[in-house]
């Protein structure tokens, strides 16, 4: 019998973290992943690269509490965030390079030759 809690609490963990936006594409010899990072610290931000994949992991603080009642509307994410791109072919994750300008997280993948 499968526990019902069990899969609640797992879609729960999902909903409290962000997903980023990412436009990932072919540049010469690069795949480039692109994301905004508006918010958030260079700092509290982790690349991980694998030869078919790359994900970004951080976190936004907000810098004012501001109780959900006194909200007119709402759309910016403040918190943990995450995403996971499975790349379309295989790329030299020791020559990749990462970088932040104006609040956009640009990372630049070598395609492997075939």
């Amino acid at each position: 019998m499968i526990k019902e809690p069990d899969i609640q609490l797992a879609a729960k963990k999902e909903q409290t973290e962000g997903h980023l936006t990412v436009d990932v594409y072919k540049s010469g010899n690069d795949i480039v992943v692109q994301s905004t990072l508006a918010g958030a610290d260079p700092n509290d931000i982790d690349v991980t690269i694998t030869k078919d994949m790359v994900t970004v992991r951080g976190h936004r603080n907000t810098e004012e509490k501001i109780k959900t009642a006194d909200y007119y509307h709402r759309e910016l994410y403040w918190g943990s965030f995450s995403r996971s791109v499975i790349l379309p072919e295989d790329i030299d994750p020791d020559n990749a390079k990462a970088s932040i300008k104006n609040g956009v997280l640009t990372i630049r993948l070598p395609r492997l030759k075939k």
